[in-house]
């Protein structure tokens, strides 16, 4: 029998797990394969007299009532691992200097141990300003995370909101995931209630329906991120991780639905069609102009994540420089459609094409 001290804990177990989250990504493809956000299908309409000059054009917004410099949120990714420390304070850093959201990965690893809540607080030391998202996994409350452990998450990190990530899809292929869902409507409903921080939920990139938009409507939350197909797949993540512990029904999971999902922009539609609480977009976008078409379409903000962990995970100067070159992108976007500010973005006319327009056409 091996010895006791051979048998890793759970503090071990969870490090590696988060470990895989930084490293899988980033190093392996596990990107989308066929499926797309289908952004690539809004087209929105050249101004050729925006009537304005480009230095003109304002870029701030208000969001669960914060001002924002600009209507971009660094996506919830990591925490729980050394390496996250790293990754997690240069990302607050940029978040207090550019006036950016900043979403933490899921913090029921900080629950364990001060050690590991280390890896979260770090953003809020770097950025004492921001607006930052603590975040809990639907499938922690379904296994009955209580209120007062939720308020300990949200304190950790000094939260202005809290998020509960549904990744169903993900916590089936994961091969120590833990697919047990009963009952998380409820407990979400119970949350809005009770916590003093706006509520809001998202999915890990498979989409959000607009009869779950609204149930969550129904249910009291705050804001929706639907976090659509079309970028990393965490179905593709967890089929590598069950490569590398030989589980051959995970890996052929892995492998089926490594493309399942709502793509970014049909689910943004959809939702914004159901509800009327402010959405957030994500879900493989990658650059500006993308960003611009969420807005246009109805986004509040938009989130991105795996540029922004690509960028944080060279040094610092590479993530600046992806941050500014976002900006640049969606303000160049907004002169192109003489869009002065946000709100004059939001009411932008735009064509859907292709598959986006035969996707949101169907009953």
């Amino acid at each position: 029998m091996p010895d006791a001290s051979d048998v890793p804990s759970d503090i071990q177990l969870i490090k590696q797990r988060k470990k895989d989250g930084i490293e899988i990504p980033l190093h392996k493809d596990v990107q989308a394969k066929t499926t797309t956000t289908l952004l690539e299908h809004i087209r929105l309409v050249h101004n050729a007299l925006p009537e304005l000059d480009y230095d003109e054009i304002d870029l701030s917004t208000t969001f669960l009532g914060h001002r924002f410099s600009a209507p971009i949120i660094i996506d919830s990714m990591t925490g729980g691992t050394d390496e996250a420390t790293i990754i997690n304070g240069r990302l607050g850093e940029l978040a207090e200097k550019f006036g950016f959201g900043m979403g933490l990965g899921s913090q029921r690893a900080g629950l364990k141990s001060e050690e590991l809540a280390a890896t979260y607080s770090v953003a809020r030391r770097n950025a004492p300003n921001a607006f930052l998202i603590a975040n809990i996994g639907g499938a922690q409350l379904a296994k009955g995370l209580s209120i007062d452990e939720a308020r300990k998450i949200v304190k950790m990190i000094r939260a202005n909101a809290l998020v509960v990530h549904l990744n169903s899809l993900q916590e089936l292929v994961q091969p120590e995931g833990e697919p047990k869902y009963r009952g998380v409507l409820s407990k979400i409903s119970e949350l809005a209630k009770a916590m003093d921080v706006p509520v809001m939920v998202k999915e890990v990139g498979a989409g959000i329906s607009r009869e779950v938009a609204v149930k969550l409507e129904m249910a009291g939350v705050s804001a929706i991120n639907v976090a659509g197909a079309g970028g990393t797949s965490w179905a593709g993540v967890e089929k590598l991780r069950a490569d590398s512990a030989n589980d051959s029904l995970k890996q052929h999971l892995g492998e089926l639905f490594w493309d399942w999902g709502i793509p970014t922009a049909a689910s943004l539609i959809e939702a914004k069609r159901a509800v009327k609480l402010p959405l957030v977009a994500s879900g493989g976008l990658r650059n500006g102009l993308e960003a611009a078409k969420c807005i246009a379409l109805g986004a509040s903000m938009v989130g991105m994540a795996y540029p922004f962990l690509k960028a944080a995970a060279k040094s610092k100067e590479d993530l600046e420089s992806f941050a500014r070159t976002v900006i640049a992108e969606l303000q160049s976007t907004m002169f192109l459609v003489g869009a002065k500010n946000i709100p004059a973005l939001a009411s932008s006319r735009y064509i859907l094409t292709g598959a986006l327009a035969q996707e949101v056409t169907r009953p």
